[in-house]
């Protein structure tokens, strides 16, 4: 039997909202965890928020935070070239990732890629430039040490094909099944081994980031500028679309994961962070009901959090 959620919130209207996210997650068969803080006044609501889960690709938020911040210190050039060949690329359907031939790109493009159309042969090659130990390293002595950064992004679907051989239908049976016994066939779905974190850590991360209270100003900067580029809208972006508003987020989707981080910032002075991370109870690479719940939920937490 699933535990029932610990649920956060400043009072009771709050945890009220929090509550009638996890049911309506629950309803659908997703398990998780939710945060959304206002940046200004510290009003929050959520639930399972210290729980720590493999991030997929939200981990390119923190990785781009320390290129940017290598950047800003003079010690990468945006400008410095990096030749990706598909031959040893990683894999993915985006960016150079989707490339069938080599292509020579800018540090600072290959941000942009990874963070706009979450391009994991634009990450991979950031960590060829930047390893894995020192962006873990970085985030440790910036006090950011819950978020951990373990291997590159195709260590995933390595360890997903020594599980399930070239069958992604039958490694995301492997993750559901896993799931319900409480075990990782395929390592990178256990946090103890993936790139994890938690929603009160990324929250956290983020509210840094927008309050110039880690690395630099031109680091920070530049970092909610590209965020603000990512091209998709599906998840927490979905209800959150209007003139007065923006949003700048990063989505992770690996097997049954399906997250998103961001922040949103509306005309009126508010902004709020947020952080959706969730594990859907079904074989289906697509589930446009889960990422719509994960859309209702920004959209009410950003209702009960504005001044």
């Amino acid at each position: 039997m699933r535990a029932a959620p610990g649920y956060v919130g400043d009072d009771g209207a709050l945890l009220d909202v929090a509550e009638a996210i996890a049911a309506d997650w629950a309803a659908l068969g997703v398990r998780g965890s939710f945060l959304a803080r206002n940046l200004d006044t510290g009003g929050q609501l959520g639930f399972d928020v210290e729980e720590s889960l493999p991030l997929a690709s939200v981990v390119k938020v923190p990785l781009a935070l320390v290129v940017l911040d290598r950047i800003a210190a003079g010690e990468l050039d945006p400008a410095h070239p990096v030749t990706v060949d598909p031959a040893h690329s990683s894999v993915g359907p985006t960016g150079l990732a989707a490339f069938r031939h080599p292509a020579t790109v800018a540090v600072g493009d290959l941000l942009l890629l990874m963070l706009s159309v979450s391009d994991n042969a634009a990450a991979d090659a950031l960590f060829g430039l930047v390893p894995v130990t020192e962006v873990d390293e970085r985030l440790r002595a910036w006090g950011c040490g819950e978020i951990r950064m373990r291997h590159r992004m195709n260590h995933m679907y390595e360890c997903a094909a020594g599980a399930a051989g070239n069958d992604f239908s039958l490694a995301l049976e492997l993750a559901l099944r896993d799931e319900r016994a409480g075990r990782h066939t395929i390592e990178t779905l256990d946090p103890a081994h993936a790139n994890a974190g938690s929603a009160a850590a990324l929250v956290g991360l983020l509210r840094r980031v927008w309050c110039e209270e880690i690395s630099t100003p031109a680091a920070t900067a530049e970092l909610r500028r590209l965020m603000g580029l990512q091209v998709f809208t599906h998840r927490l972006a979905s209800e959150l679309r209007a003139d007065t508003l923006r949003w700048s987020g990063k989505t992770g989707s690996f097997l049954h994961l399906r997250h998103e981080i961001g922040v949103v910032e509306a005309e009126s002075g508010d902004r709020v962070a947020m952080a959706a991370l969730t594990r859907a109870d079904r074989r289906a690479g697509l589930a446009p009901d889960v990422d719509l719940a994960i859309g209702v939920a920004g959209r009410h937490a950003f209702e009960a959090l504005r001044r």
